[in-house]
């Protein structure tokens, strides 16, 4: 028999700062399964599908709070930042057990999937993924495998039924038992079940209180880089759109008190952290209560923008009729604040709209990008499309397209409509738009944004921008060697860094083309490597450079651009008579 619970709130006690080896995060797409991103080059089909948590075991167990052998941990992540997010701190806990992560699930004690249910697509994948594993639990059936995430909460026993040889079956509001079940589980070999409320089945108290958000004290070598990380803001939604699943598999709207997120941000910047991005299913909707004292999203803004240390704060999703003037003017006003909102539109019909149960019109949708243009002109907008909901017909998709010619999206996200059980829209409308007329009108799309995307980069080209220096590009990742030599002790943590290589330089200043300001150290240098980072309008730039600068914002200047990605070089200081700029070409 299944354990079956429907959880309650519990107090989380914080787990301890301990601190194992490296790990290194690859994440795949970030919205979600089988979408096109205009002003994203596109990937073979099939190349973005499932984002993995990897690492590589390590030897060292003195950080372990507990005495077994080190155990292993296999983890695989689907869909958007709050997913990601998730995988971040349950790998952290767990790496506080005295696991660490494996490249396969071969290797693996633990075998989990963090998953999403936005799409059917990516449902499938992970059934598919788990009937891989059949074989492999009859001949070792000490393996634990789990499924988490939203997909979970969506499926339930479901899972159970199609999978028979999965453990542990657990929503978005357990996370933070994971650990604990995977040691039951372990140790008496029955399944277990952990979810929250159906919506309709408490109130609304109820209900919000079995969907725990699960925010614990961070790991800094969790995250893909030390210098980027995701904030938790609120959880749940209660927008209720008819193609939607979130509000069902994440509950009711809840904003964490400010308190939690600036102690959260001030942690961050203490080790290290540079720039932060809020997360929310609607970020502009948060809004605390405590007593008397209510906190705006714009409030919270001001707070943060005064953490020292931070130096550039992101914020997604965003909801059209939440874009308050009073978050517009924070954009404008603090200077930490990235000039980016990503604002989905999802279609150009107000018939389709009032389908989707949008609550806005296309003219208020026109009237909010008016006024983020005259309050932030050099803000960059980015949105989401849904091609072939139900009843679409060839008129209403030419008023999306002239939406996108209108607004000028610096890219958008373009899906096509999956109808998921269990939402308004799949009880109400019928999916009648075929599969070939998605696809066309997907593509069709697709192609509008792409030009509108390389146009309007072409401006950029002779301007210098500020780059926060991620990491190298997938150019340079694929060309790293394989045992990469350590550069700094914080850069090697967390991301690949290419081996070093004498150049003929003997502790002299470095070559104007290193991008580095040490004149007087004494260190080899390997060749130089593309960089890649982002503007504070989040433009994607690539660029040579020393992987030394990772982690630090540079001037770059662009020389060239398509609809995806800024090319430049990095402009460094020489040291003369007088101090001035030159610029690498």
């Amino acid at each position: 028999m299944f354990r079956d619970r429907l959880c309650r709130r519990r107090r989380l006690i914080p787990a301890s700062a301990d601190r194992f080896a490296a790990a290194r995060m690859a994440v795949g797409n970030t919205f979600g399964i089988e979408y096109c991103v205009a002003n994203e080059p596109r990937r073979p089909r099939g190349s973005h599908t499932i984002g993995r948590l990897v690492g590589v075991a390590m030897a060292d167990t003195r950080s372990a709070t507990i005495n077994n052998p080190l155990k292993k941990l296999y983890i695989e992540t689907v869909g958007c930042q709050m997913n990601m997010l998730d995988s971040e701190l349950v790998v952290a806990a767990l790496r506080k057990r005295g696991y660490t992560l494996v490249n396969t699930p071969r290797d693996a004690d633990a075998i989990l999937f963090n998953t999403c249910s936005v799409r059917q697509h990516a449902e499938d994948k992970i059934y598919s993924a788990l009937g891989r594993l059949k074989h492999a639990k009859t001949h070792h059936p000490h393996k634990v495998i789990g499924v988490l995430g939203c997909m979970a909460q969506n499926h339930q026993k479901q899972i159970f039924e199609r999978a028979p040889f999965v453990d542990l079956v657990v929503g978005p509001g357990q996370l933070h038992q994971v650990p604990d079940l995977i040691e039951q589980v372990a140790k008496d070999r029955q399944p277990r079940l952990e979810v929250s409320l159906d919506r309709k089945a408490g109130t609304r108290n109820q209900v919000a209180s079995s969907f725990e958000s699960y925010d614990p004290l961070r790991d800094p070598e969790m995250r893909p880089t030390p210098y980027q990380a995701f904030v938790r803001i609120m959880i749940g939604c209660d927008k209720f759109c008819t193609y939607c699943i979130v509000p069902k598999v994440r509950g009711p709207e809840q904003s964490r008190s400010p308190e939690q997120i600036l102690a959260e941000a001030r942690q961050l910047a203490a080790e290290g952290c540079r720039e932060i991005t809020l997360l929310g299913q609607t970020v502009n909707s948060y809004r605390h209560r405590d007593g008397e004292r209510t906190t705006r999203f714009s409030d919270l803004l001001a707070m943060l923008h005064d953490v020292e240390g931070i130096d550039r704060i992101k914020f997604v999703t965003n909801y059209p009729k939440d874009m308050t003037q009073d978050v517009l003017e924070a954009v404008r006003d603090l200077p930490k604040i990235c000039r980016y909102l990503h604002v989905p539109a999802q279609s150009g019909s107000n018939r389709i709209l009032e389908r989707m149960k949008r609550l806005y019109t296309v003219e208020e949708y026109r009237e909010m990008m008016a006024r983020i243009r005259e309050t932030v002109p050099d803000c960059a907008v980015t949105s989401d499309f849904i091609v072939g909901f139900c009843g679409e017909t060839e008129e209403d998709f030419e008023q999306t397209v002239r939406l996108v010619e209108e607004c000028r999206f610096k890219n958008s996200f373009i899906f096509k409509y999956s109808p998921r059980e269990g939402t308004k829209g799949y009880e109400l409308y019928t999916d009648d738009v075929p599969e070939e007329v998605k696809k066309r009108r997907n593509n069709d799309l697709l192609a509008i944004q792409n030009r509108i995307s390389e146009e309007d980069n072409q401006p950029f080209i002779g301007r210098e921008v500020e780059i926060l220096i991620e990491g190298p590009s997938k150019r340079a990742a694929k060309q790293q060697s394989p045992q990469p030599a350590p550069v700094s002790p914080v850069a090697d943590s967390s991301l690949p860094i290419v081996g070093q290589a004498s150049t003929g330089q003997d502790n002299g200043a470095c070559g104007s083309d290193c991008g580095c300001d040490d004149t007087g150290h004494d260190h080899e240098h390997g060749q130089l490597i593309q960089l890649t980072g982002r503007t504070m309008c989040d433009r994607i730039a690539v660029f040579d450079g020393n992987p030394r600068l990772i982690g630090q914002i540079m001037p770059v200047r662009i020389y060239d651009a398509n609809a995806f990605t800024l090319f430049g070089v990095v402009v460094t200081q020489h040291a003369g008579p007088e101090v001035y700029s030159l610029s690498l070409s």
